[in-house]
């Protein structure tokens, strides 16, 4: 599609499509689409970077002009707009942010009604509907805005339901980094009200210091906090709340294959663990067999939150995600969520008696090196077989005991080159050396 990527739209503001006219022209377009089956309402959250707002009114704007009746959330996590427009049978909700990028940039996303990506068709046909004249509707037809007063807390309440009502963490230690982003007004709430010691940081969001060295995507401050203060762990949410990153007691990451390693492990026990869970390329071949040996299935997606999801429901099994930190519990939500997810590993804490350390170490990562190999636009590795062949090589070396992985960027000029192994040294120097292959062969 010429603007819907894996994750919706994305880019540096003010570049188109990042621009005032374009997400006027999108409201619009999204819709006359939703508007073709009778009169509709769409929801509509942001995270905290200052362009959100100027977005937010262009959307508005748009959708009131095609007819629509919107309901403006404010900040928000995009779990929690998801799960909103479910809970307000919205027929659909949309997103402004740009993940755990830095507050340069902005983006868009769907939501179905039933909180879950936009079919292809429907983006198909939003797609299809930009090429169109925008035509406002009589005046009598347009669109109503108001804002939600309690969307927070609701969403408050749901975070809180996912846990078993028996389990308290009272007496954990936290130290919660929201990464000065949508859930900087939510998540410290649902830890404390749930018993935890919680202290907050990365919760003064001005606007321009979204994911600026904190949150998920940068645990150092976290680290330190956590183990200065000799807290029982720190949860590291991203800019918008759909990826979490957890650090142990002794100040050590813990990362999404470890976290999902952790729930799958305590959902097995428990008897709750429909089927098995997904993973990407990416994840961590040591998740893989740790799983194996708890008679878990696991399959690999491609990277993407989309594809993950994608393959749970061929598949009707209800745990996935990334690295990244990005996990789904199909069985709670229906989208990644990072403050559920973390709740998940600490009812396990709680229910096994044990600390995230010890959990964590209930599966032995594999050491893993990833080197970005940068080029001036985007290249086909199809249309060069001699990196296949260097790739053969170093498999063979490796005789099954790791694993090789080239993968092109979705939204970059850039080939990852990824080796994993049981030698830290050999493996960082594998990668250093396949990345060097593949830049004297495409140059």
């Amino acid at each position: 599609m010429k603007h819907f990527g894996t994750d919706g739209i994305r880019g540096p503001c003010g570049v188109y499509p990042i621009t005032p006219e374009f997400m006027l022209k999108l409201g619009w377009a999204a819709g006359k689409v939703f508007t073709e089956t009778g009169r509709s309402k769409i929801l509509i959250g942001k995270d905290t970077r200052i362009s959100g707002y100027m977005f937010e009114s262009a959307l508005q704007a748009g959708l009131s002009a095609a007819g629509v009746d919107v309901r403006l959330l404010g900040p928000m996590p995009t779990p929690a707009v998801a799960y909103l427009t479910r809970t307000f049978r919205a027929d659909a909700g949309i997103v402004i942010s740009a993940s755990h990028n830095g507050y340069q940039d902005n983006g868009i996303k769907f939501f179905s009604a039933q909180g879950t990506k936009l079919p292809d068709d429907i983006e198909a046909a939003i797609e299809d509907k930009l090429q169109e004249s925008m035509e406002c509707v009589p005046a009598e037809m347009l669109g109503k805005s108001r804002r939600v007063d309690d969307a927070a807390g609701r969403y408050i309440e749901f975070c809180k339901g996912t846990v078993n009502p028996h389990t308290s963490f009272k007496g954990l230690q936290i130290v919660l980094d929201c990464a000065h982003g949508a859930t900087y007004h939510i998540a410290p709430s649902v830890f404390h009200e749930l018993g935890a010691d919680v202290n907050a940081i990365g919760v003064d969001p001005d606007g321009m210091n979204i994911n600026q060295e904190c949150g998920s995507t940068s645990v150092a401050t976290l680290r330190k906090v956590v183990r200065l203060q000799k807290a029982d762990l720190g949860i590291a949410l991203d800019g918008d709340g759909d990826r979490v990153i957890m650090v142990d007691h002794m100040g050590e990451e813990v990362d999404g294959d470890e976290l999902m390693f952790i729930i799958a492990a305590d959902q097995k026990r428990q008897g709750l663990l429909e089927g098995g869970v997904v993973g990407t390329q990416m994840s961590n071949l040591g998740m893989e067999q740790g799983l194996q040996k708890l008679g878990i299935e696991f399959t690999r997606a491609k990277v993407g939150d989309r594809y993950v999801m994608h393959e749970l429901k061929k598949r009707g099994w209800l745990l996935g995600g990334e690295s990244s930190g990005h996990l789904v519990c199909r069985n709670l939500t229906s989208t990644g969520d990072g403050i559920v997810a973390a709740l998940q590993v600490l009812q396990a804490m709680k229910c096994t008696g044990k600390s995230l350390h010890e959990l964590k170490n209930q599966m032995q990562k594999m050491p893993q090196s990833l080197v970005n190999v940068r080029f001036p636009t985007r290249i086909d590795l199809a249309d060069y077989p001699a990196v296949q062949e260097q790739v053969d090589l170093l498999e063979e070396h490796l005789s099954g005991k790791g694993r090789v992985l080239l993968r092109p960027s979705g939204t970059e000029p850039v080939v990852r080159v990824m080796v994993e192994g049981e030698n830290a040294d050999l493996v960082n120097q594998f990668a250093q050396q396949l990345a060097h292959d593949v830049r004297e062969i495409v140059s």
